[in-house]
């Protein structure tokens, strides 16, 4: 899967509310009420990303939890990257 160019990453950022571009990654930070819903978020992505074969970097800080998001073999950001970040939010809102 090829890197994307930046007017395509810039583009698909606007369809992903508070994602933004670090370097050649994206980067999300969730709030949660208390540690543990944190956690149970993280567990319920690890899945998601082991089915998609594409598994983040991620930093717990608390009740805080980001999401960095980058395709290391192809140096930079990609589809997959998107679809995973998509995958996160859709599964945020459940909560």
């Amino acid at each position: 899967m090829p890197k994307l160019n930046p007017d395509e990453i810039t583009a698909k950022l606007r369809t992903l509310p508070d994602w933004q571009q670090k370097g050649d990654a994206i980067a999300k930070q969730y709030t949660f009420k208390e540690f543990m819903d944190g956690i149970r978020f993280i567990n319920r992505i690890a899945e998601i990303a082991e089915k998609m074969d594409h598994h983040p970097d991620i930093m717990v800080n608390y009740r805080r939890v980001t999401f960095t998001l980058s395709t290391h073999d192809q140096g930079g950001i990609t589809e997959k990257d998107f679809k995973l970040a998509d995958a996160i939010e859709k599964e945020f809102t459940k909560k």
